[in-house]
């Protein structure tokens, strides 16, 4: 699903995210992505949808070879991602069935498929009585399910998440870790990039733990490993 090897990141400013990088994540894990802040985290999840490319290494995600693809064919990789922020970023003019069947309009998929994706969706998330509210009336938690909601709709291999609780409490948080257990357990591969020492540590997956753009830990049922 997911092979890194030896990659490097560094910004024009001079600045290392990440160093010498090697990785391989399989169809189905289900792995968070742990360090403190500027750590390389945010640069590892960019790299993987192509928001930046690696400055040396190879990478490649979901068959694709993301450092010699043609710009052409990058959108048909992010077709195969669902990719999920911590601001949401969700497009205020629309409800939440607009914003939802708007990941579907971009890949031309005909109308009563649209229709039927999207309403399954909304009952994977619990919003399917939201359908016609806009962001502005929804919590952030509500919103969060949204942004889920559009990422899954076109049944992506992968899904990428970073830090999608970091701007819930703490239960709401865990409404969205069982959304994304579910999401997993369909065969779904997630990677999240986190900070929520609780959740890493109560569910017991896969963690890498990235320190000064290198991973300094890789454990099959890992815990956090710094302090909250």
């Amino acid at each position: 699903m997911i092979e890194m090897k030896d990659v490097s990141k560094i910004y024009e400013n001079g600045a290392v995210a990440l160093e010498h990088v090697s990785v391989e994540i399989g169809k189905g894990e289900f792995v968070f992505i742990v360090g403190a802040s500027g750590a390389g985290k945010s640069t590892f999840i960019r790299l993987l949808f192509r928001e930046v490319l690696p400055s040396d290494g190879t990478l490649s995600v979901n068959g694709y070879d993301v450092i010699a693809m043609s710009h052409g064919d990058v959108p048909y990789l992010r077709r195969s991602l669902g990719v999920i922020f911590q601001d949401f970023r969700l497009l205020p003019d629309k409800t939440v069935f607009e914003n939802v069947a708007f990941a579907m309009q971009v890949i031309e998929a005909p109308r009563r498929r649209i229709q039927h994706s999207v309403n399954a969706v909304l009952d994977i998330v619990g919003l399917r009585d939201k359908y016609k509210c806009f962001p502005s009336q929804l919590s952030g938690g509500e919103q969060q399910r949204v942004a889920i909601a559009r990422a899954i709709v076109n049944n992506p291999a992968l899904v990428i998440a970073d830090e999608p609780t970091g701007n819930l409490d703490p239960e709401t948080s865990w409404e969205i870790m069982d959304i994304f257990k579910r999401i997993n357990s369909s065969g779904t591969t997630i990677v999240m990039a986190t900070h929520d020492k609780h959740i890493v540590d109560t569910m017991k997956r896969r963690v890498i733990a990235i320190e000064d753009g290198h991973i300094v830990r890789d454990e099959a049922q890992g815990v956090y490993g710094y302090e909250a």
